[in-house]
């Protein structure tokens, strides 16, 4: 018989202690860190963290049923054994940082770290594969990218990695900053300034400059890849000066960008793109379609060659990268109607995210008589310029050659009346109430582009779409 692949265990009971000032209730082992009972795996420590409407203490039970190997608390919980495994701590928040910071102190890995307005997370899964090319790496999952999800992030990475990837998210300022801090990356990305989060920020430069707090955890040998098309560029270079970072690579379509895009052929399913990185000539192709994949993947390019990393490898490893669900999934959905395609986008949105999707559907390929659609709910948190920024959407939907605009929600009615009325579908108060009227509209070689903010709720347009799949579509009013 083969042999059984053992997980590598992460912490034992005198590690996570000794990390964390705490003490443990007996011996155990923990082959990764937890938050969330609910898809706790089995051996893993699980974290019982209090927040403002919940007490993880409340689940620890539940959890070591499920078969997590400890609990790591800072208050017996009732309805536990008292020789339960436990890590007992005066904090669990601060002992969940602490244990991180154990865990990056114990590290050789290379630390990179990806921040931005737009293209985080896409950025940091490109630089997974591009640095699996050279070596073991570790990146944290999904977007896990805010004060719990950086600590939890580097308490769970591999022991043995040589690379390691953290997404730095935020809503307002001074957040980055200690995030930076405690992953302390080689090398940070900033892939673009953009009006998101305005609710928060008195401007687009403040939104620059709480970006800039990446920077705050780079030594004087760091390296701050900057994205040399954006209007904030010569701003963020300053703000890395001031903060003695070491190098400053920018990257884009500008003459002057170390990372440079040389030629760039888009195309319903990719692209094809030539660049010249740090001086090196390099052709690769995405499986992602998209201008702004094409102009992230540079700055991934200048990473992985600031780490030492073979060029050409990494930019084969690029090809791998497929679309992640709400990122720009893409899927056939056969229907009695006859096949249609969806384009998930109902992950996030912002103004740059929504023109850049729209850029995505414009290359798109209806089939015979199928038509561009586009379902687009709220983009939130962009304070008083929120209806404006909602409106200005019109001419690039236009532009884009979509043919059929539905929308949802109390800001998207700002773009519904701004609308030609040519290409003006319904709006409806909420996603739920537009479910059957996108139902109804679609049909055989259209293409269906769903986006909108987390807080819109447009996946259950998703959903209702998918399980159209080999079922009866319902028939239009009109019976076509």
């Amino acid at each position: 018989m083969p042999p059984t692949e053992v997980t590598p265990v992460l912490w034992n009971a005198d590690e996570a202690a000794a990390a964390t000032g705490g003490r443990a209730t007996r011996d155990w082992r923990a082959v990764g860190v937890s938050i969330d009972s609910r898809s706790v795996k089995q051996n893993e420590l699980f974290v019982a963290l209090k927040g403002p409407n919940f007490d993880g203490h409340d689940f620890v039970a539940g959890a070591l049923k499920a078969g997590a190997g400890a609990a790591l608390v800072h208050r017996m919980p009732a309805d536990v054994s008292v020789d339960a495994p436990l890590l007992i701590v005066e904090d669990t928040m601060r002992a969940l940082e602490a244990l991180g910071q154990a865990a990056r102190r114990r590290s050789t890995a290379t630390f990179l770290a990806v921040t931005g307005s737009v293209g985080k997370t896409g950025t940091k899964e490109m630089l997974r594969l591009a640095l699996g090319a050279a070596g073991p790496t570790y990146a944290s999952t999904g977007n896990l990218n805010n004060q719990w999800g950086v600590p939890l992030s580097l308490s769970n990475m591999a022991r043995d990695c040589a690379y390691a990837v953290f997404e730095l998210g935020m809503n307002h300022a001074g957040e980055i900053g200690p995030l930076s801090r405690q992953v302390r990356p080689k090398i940070a990305i900033i892939t673009t300034v953009e009006p998101a989060h305005l609710e928060f920020f008195p401007s687009v430069e403040a939104i620059a400059d709480a970006k800039a707090e990446i920077f705050e955890g780079l030594d004087g040998d760091g390296i701050a890849i900057l994205n040399h098309d954006n209007p904030h560029y010569e701003r963020l270079v300053k703000a890395a000066v001031a903060h003695g970072v070491g190098r400053v690579v920018g990257f884009g379509r500008h003459a002057d960008a170390r990372a440079r895009l040389l030629q760039c052929t888009l195309g319903a399913t990719g692209s094809q793109i030539q660049a010249e990185i740090l001086g090196e000539a390099v052709s690769y192709r995405l499986q992602m379609p998209g201008l702004h994949w094409a102009l992230n993947s540079l700055a991934v390019l200048a990473a992985v060659k600031s780490a030492g990393v073979d060029l050409a490898a990494a930019a084969a490893g690029l090809a791998e990268l497929k679309p992640l669900k709400g990122r720009g999934q893409r899927v056939k959905i056969a229907a009695a109607r006859g096949t249609f395609e969806l384009i998930d986008e109902s992950y996030n949105a912002s103004p740059a995210a929504m023109r850049a999707a729209f850029q995505v559907l414009a290359q798109a390929r209806p089939g015979q008589g199928g038509r561009r659609i586009a379902v687009l709910g709220d983009m939130r948190e962009l304070g008083e310029t929120a209806r404006l920024l909602h409106a200005d959407l019109a001419p690039d939907l236009k532009s884009a050659r979509v043919d059929l605009v539905f929308t949802a929600g109390p800001l998207m009615e700002w773009l519904h009346a701004s609308l030609p009325e040519t290409i003006r579908g319904v709006h409806a108060p909420d996603s739920q109430a537009l479910i059957p009227a996108v139902l109804e509209a679609v049909k055989g070689g259209d293409v269906v582009l769903v986006k909108g903010s987390l807080g819109s709720r447009m996946a259950p347009i998703v959903e209702a779409l998918r399980a159209l799949d080999g079922q009866a579509l319902p028939r239009a009013a009109n019976g076509n």
